[in-house]
């Protein structure tokens, strides 16, 4: 067995031509809200993240070396003020250096001490260099930040739990589904001079971000915009979580005995909500690949993928209509018959730009490890071209039941495409559920995560020889009532290859002609305005036609017309015809407690509150936060920046029609355009490519917006002769 070993590591540092950095983890069999959670994975707490891990290199000749235990952090057996824990490394584009994430120090007996991850800088990675470790400076103290990357100007983009304006008091944020503490979206630091940017504001989270060849940032974000699960339990069980509404996001806000939700529909369980509505209920949760410029504009789903290219199911959003249908995905002549359900840990192939690789994980039980599989998403391919290939077997998204699948070869997380063709990936034998199979106080995971090659067999791949030969430590804390103590096989997790890379041009996001177009006729300045908007912490949002939807989405109302414009076409002119006069924002409040209102749990969920910011600022309508639809069904809209935002069409008595079901952010000064909602991809109803019309609603908006400019008539300043 000896000499088999040294085989196949031989074998192996012939594949692998690269150095590859990667962490060790002190296993955690309990898998919510820890450090390979799905989701709530930030807190660098004891209970979620044992210490005792290293930043580790491997040489191509297989030789290993500790990183921070010869730079000086680290510490064997009892844990405390020294202990750390790593994770999250990713290259520099000169392959010189590296940025990563570590948290100091553990606590002693019955202590609760608070502890942050923090964002550090590695160089001299060589194999006869000192590695040498400093932390970034002006990096938000306090707050857990986490999965750092390099832009291509050399500023940090990272996530982080700091609260989305500062607020103290709003901290931590609590997500939309447990009311776990989450990050609050990815951010941007200027690190010399401190300047901080918050580029996407996500209510449940954001996760593992990448800038790829084409200069696109795109992470995994947590998509579940529903109404309040724990509020449910409350209105139908009783007190159970205590849940209640703040007055607004203010730290001093009065705590109302009160549960109000207004957007969006109510999850398909409230049967008493729903009873004499033709509402189906709403369900929407998953993990979905994400895109947004460097600067934090042109954010939508990678491509604009959404369920109808990715998911198998989902319910319609009405049911009084025939033509409004369920959507069955498989077998339908749909591009791709492969459907997931998430997409983790997304990693490019640096072999074939535009080709990612990830992880479909189930929330639970596995430490979001399951089934690698790739799709294509270069920029140029519409959404639903998109295929989803299948890399390890469909049996390895699951935890059997019973007996596992013939199949079924572990569970993967982690998947790394080398340069050379080679994969990587971080691989368990384990197919059941992990749970602690020891004692508190001598804790064994079922799981054993190693870094292994990734070889084809009959058509798919399986795993291969493992990247070391086991790293091996002894370690004990305090967790802090009781004093843990395991050895064994550390777990491997995040491996990158350690190589410069070419650094890809930063996408940025141009004004259209058919919205240039509309400039030029009112004589505004496109970058004046934008400047006057981002003074007011403002975006503006255009859409095109809001008629008109993509041709595969058929769960929601859309044979729609303008109510203004009774001659519009529709999509079918025997079927329902859908009048829609407004278009009504929400935006992402800080208003739901829980624990009741006497002594809250700190922090607070977001909720939809139709849009108030008095900053924004557009001709009032009948239906509150709403802006009028334009005869050629185009809208147009100043809207709060750097808050997550939502939306639906309304009628002129504000029943809403179509409903948004995902958040998006804008940033100061962004002029957002959209063809139309739900966007086109490559024909919309009528078999027409998306709208291409100038929006007589911005002409609207860009006359108002001058004549604010102009000061009033007995202010005005004199001409001097």
């Amino acid at each position: 067995m000896k000499f088999l070993a040294i085989v196949l590591a031989s074998v192996l540092a012939t594949s692998v031509e690269h150095p590859i950095l990667f962490v060790t983890q002190v296993p955690h069999a309990a898998d919510f809200t820890t450090i390979t959670s799905t989701f709530g994975n930030h807190s660098a707490q004891i209970d979620s993240v044992p210490r005792g891990g290293d930043l580790m290199i491997r040489y191509p000749d297989g030789t290993l070396k500790n990183l921070t235990r010869t730079a000086g952090y680290g510490m064997e057996g009892l844990q405390g003020a020294n202990a750390i824990a790593v994770r999250d490394p990713a290259m520099h584009w000169s392959g010189a250096r590296a940025l990563f994430s570590m948290v100091i120090g553990a606590p002693e007996q019955f202590q609760w001490n608070p502890y942050v991850w923090q964002i550090y800088e590695i160089t001299g990675l060589g194999k006869s260099d000192t590695p040498v470790i400093r932390k970034i400076a002006n990096q938000p103290a306090g707050y857990n930040n986490i999965t750092p990357i390099y832009a291509t100007d050399e500023r940090i983009l990272f996530t982080s739990d700091r609260p989305r304006n500062g607020a103290r008091h709003l901290y931590p944020q609590l997500d939309e589904y447990e009311e776990a503490p989450t990050v609050t979206g990815l951010w941007r630091l200027h690190e010399a001079t401190g300047e901080l940017q918050l580029l996407n504001h996500s209510p449940s989270g954001v996760f593992t971000p990448i800038v790829d060849s084409f200069g696109r940032v795109i992470f995994t974000r947590w998509d579940h915009l529903q109404r309040d699960q724990q509020a449910d339990a409350d209105e139908q069980e009783g007190e159970t979580y205590g849940t209640f509404d703040y007055a607004d996001e203010s730290e001093n806000a009065a705590r109302l005995n009160q549960r109000v939700e207004v957007f969006p529909e109510p999850r398909s369980s409230r049967t008493d909500l729903l009873e004499g509505t033709n509402l189906e209920g709403l369900n929407i949760n998953h993990f979905f690949p994400w895109e947004i410029n460097e600067d934090g504009t042109a954010e939508e789903t990678l491509n604009h993928v959404g369920r109808h290219e990715l998911h198998g199911y989902f319910n319609r959003s009405i049911n009084d209509d025939d033509a409004v249908s369920e959507f069955n995905g498989i077998g339908t002549g749909r591009a791709n018959q492969n459907e997931i359900l998430n997409f983790f840990q997304i990693r490019e192939d640096p072999a074939q730009p535009g080709r990612y690789v990830g992880t479909d994980a189930p929330e639970f039980q596995t430490h979001a490890s399951g089934q690698i599989v790739a799709l294509g998403a270069e920029p140029t391919r519409p959404a639903d071209q998109i295929q989803v290939s299948y890399i390890t077997p469909l049996s390895t998204r699951f935890v059997p039941e019973g007996t596992p699948e013939p199949d079924h070869s572990g569970h993967y997380r982690d998947p790394l495409p080398l340069s050379t063709g080679t994969l990587l990936a971080v691989h368990t034998s384990e197919t059941r559920a992990d749970r602690n199979d020891g004692t508190r106080a001598n804790p064994t995971s079922r799981y054993s995560f190693r870094i292994k090659t990734l070889e084809q067999q009959n058509g798919t791949y399986v795993p291969g020889a493992p990247l070391t030969p086991g790293i091996q430590a002894s370690v004990s804390w305090f967790d802090p009532d009781v004093k843990a103590t395991w050895s064994g096989t550390l777990w491997e997790l995040s491996p990158v290859e350690v190589r410069a890379r070419p650094k890809p041009v930063a996408r940025t996001s141009r004004l259209e002609e058919p919205e240039a177009k509309i400039f030029r006729e009112e004589g505004v300045d496109p970058e004046k305005f934008k400047s006057d908007l981002k003074k007011r912490n403002l975006a503006v949002v255009v859409s095109r036609d809001v008629t008109t939807r993509d041709a595969a989405d058929k769960q929601q109302p859309y044979n729609l017309r303008v109510a203004s414009n009774a001659n519009a076409p529709q999509t079918n002119a025997t079927g329902k015809i859908y009048d829609v006069s407004y278009l009504q924002f929400f935006q992402g409040d800080q208003v739901r407690g829980i624990g009741g209102t006497d002594s809250p749990r700190a922090g607070r969920r977001v909720l939809a509150r139709t849009m108030h910011d008095p900053a924004a600022k557009n001709p009032s309508t009948p239906v509150a936060g709403g802006v009028k639809i334009a005869a050629d069904g185009s809208v147009a809209a100043f809207v709060p920046a750097q808050r997550a935002m939502s939306w639906q069409t309304t009628d002129a008595h504000g029943t809403p029609v179509v409903r948004e079901r995902y958040w998006l952010t804008f940033q100061p000064g962004e002029v957002r355009v959209c063809g139309s909602c739900h966007g086109v991809n490559s024909r919309d109803q009528l078999g027409r490519t998306a709208p291409q019309n100038s929006p007589e609603a911005l002409r609207a908006l860009l006359k108002s917006w001058k004549a604010e400019q102009q000061p009033p008539a007995g202010k005005r300043r004199a001409v001097r002769k």
